[in-house]
């Protein structure tokens, strides 16, 4: 598309260039800049993204996008300059008009909240296949999906804005009919959904998370972030037990939108205050019931433990509600029955002791509450000795290690405090100001920064308490293969492969 027409569709202005330029994609990182690239400069902390206009015009940009007071001076003159008020908003707005507005297309599904996020987009886009032929694509903060069946690694929970049109366009072209996709408070604070509208929004549940000076520097910023969703969707499912849910009916009611909501209930009260409910089928909660108001849908039992996430399998079948599909086929609902996915609540025996470790993405405190509450509600009668393995993410979430400590010290005995995800600061640091955090004298702690370490030292302190039932849980990571360290992703073989590998399977 030639910069006249994006010119003319989107309002930024042309500074000094050849309106006909040929434009073939957007970036916003000046590495990733090759021939025919418009690149936008985007604000940061420390500056306006202006800095590194010249190396995207040097690696071929044939065009850069900057905000008010940049005359792109340091560019040569081949290369085109375009100024807007926002770029961030810009750069969504330009994306679309590329790449054809394929959000347009497709019926969109946006999941929110604080937990469940991702387990909810698969089993959403699970149901959503089995009813559709495969026609549902995925962005989650685990995989993309683009053709219904293909996944591969995501880099960020909600795509920046031209990455997200750029792998719609081409979910479009795959076909697709629908598309599934986390939105993170993030998305909606710098803009990465900005301009789209979604058929269907789920706002699953809200608490304290992601407050730091780079995130959200309060959690009514952030909560006021994850609001947004509701000003820009057809219609909302709600749990219905969330915290502040009065508040989301209201955005909902002022935006115009109906609201479908979803709970987890005893067997007791089952079924009294939400159009999806789920509630335990058996006393050890292996299955449990899904009605749809006054319509039983069966029993189901997950390939993924935990009463969440029947919580999470109740909203993904709200959402098929809302979406119109249809709820008839009993062979289609069960779909979501058979849905894994790597590195979340994964479960290994060691065959060497009396060893269960679970690894999961457990990072905050609503997380870690959930999992300790799974394991005691499925073993807490074999009164199990449970280490934790944990670290948590450095240069942001600052609120997550004392909580994280605080959901935990008072139901393990062992922490083994570990390297997780920063960008800059130092792990040994993190650790160190987690472990200061406990305040239950009688919980060990380790410190152990190198977390395949960690991991090896957790098992072997397990198989020295062989006369105990032992359960390892080994949080934050997953199945990823990579730890970030100093903004470069360091090769990791994965918690997974590492438990593997050491009890032999």
């Amino acid at each position: 598309m030639d910069l006249r027409r994006l010119i003319r569709d989107t309002g930024c202005r042309l500074l000094r260039g050849d309106a006909l330029t040929e434009i073939t994609c957007v970036c916003c990182d000046s590495r990733s800049a090759e021939p025919g690239a418009l690149f936008v400069c985007l604000p940061g902390r420390h500056t306006d993204g202006s800095v590194y206009a010249a190396q995207a015009a040097a690696a071929g940009a044939a065009a850069v996008l900057c905000g008010p007071g940049y005359a792109g001076r340091d560019v040569p003159d081949r290369c085109a300059v375009l100024q807007a008020d926002d770029p961030r908003r810009m750069m969504a707005v330009l994306s679309a008009r590329l790449y054809g507005d394929p959000g347009g297309q497709m019926t969109l599904v946006g999941i929110t909240g604080t937990k469940g996020k991702t387990t909810t987009s698969y089993f959403t886009q699970a149901l959503i296949n089995a009813v559709s032929g495969g026609k549902a694509a995925l962005f989650s903060s685990v995989d993309n999906c683009l053709d219904g069946h293909t996944y591969v690694e995501s880099d960020l929970t909600t795509p920046e804005s031209m990455d997200a049109f750029r792998m719609m366009r081409e979910a479009a072209d795959n076909g697709m009919k629908y598309l599934v996709m986390e939105v993170s408070s993030q998305a909606y604070k710098v803009d990465r959904v900005y301009g789209l509208t979604f058929d269907v929004a789920a706002f699953l549940n809200i608490s304290p998370d992601h407050i730091s000076p780079i995130e959200h520097p309060t959690f009514e910023d952030y909560l006021y972030c994850k609001r947004q969703i509701i000003v820009n969707a057809k219609s909302l499912v709600l749990g219905a037990d969330s915290l502040h849910a009065d508040l989301l009916r209201e955005d909902a009611e002022a935006a115009g939108i109906g609201v479908t909501t979803f709970a987890l209930h005893d067997a007791d009260n089952a079924g009294t205050s939400a159009d999806v409910v789920a509630w335990p089928a058996d006393p050890a909660h292996a299955s449990f019931h899904i009605a749809d108001g006054d319509q039983a849908l069966g029993d189901y039992h997950l390939s993924i433990d935990g009463d969440f996430n029947y919580l999470n399998a109740a909203a993904a079948i709200a959402i098929a509600h809302a979406v119109g599909v249809s709820l008839d086929d009993a062979d289609a609902l069960h779909a979501i029955e058979s849905v894994r996915i790597a590195g979340r609540m994964e479960q290994f025996r060691d065959p060497q002791s009396n060893t269960l470790a679970i690894v999961d993405y457990a990072h905050n405190y609503a997380s870690v509450t959930a999992l300790l509450d799974f394991v005691y509600e499925r073993w807490g009668e074999e009164n199990p000795r449970i280490t934790l393995v944990t670290g948590s993410a450095g240069n942001k979430a600052y609120d997550r290690r004392k909580e994280i400590v605080e959901a935990a010290e008072n139901r393990i005995a062992n922490f083994i405090f570990t390297a997780e995800d920063t960008d800059t600061e130092p792990i040994i640091d993190i650790c160190m100001e987690m472990q200061g955090y406990i305040t239950n004298k009688d919980v060990v702690s380790t410190v152990i920064s190198d977390r395949l370490t960690a991991i090896t030292n957790a098992i072997y302190d397990a198989r020295a308490h062989a006369d105990r039932f032992n359960i390892l849980l080994i949080i934050g990571k997953g199945n990823e293969r990579w730890i970030k360290d100093h903004r470069k992703h360091v090769p990791f073989d994965g918690d997974d492969h590492v438990v593997e590998r050491m009890f032999g399977l």
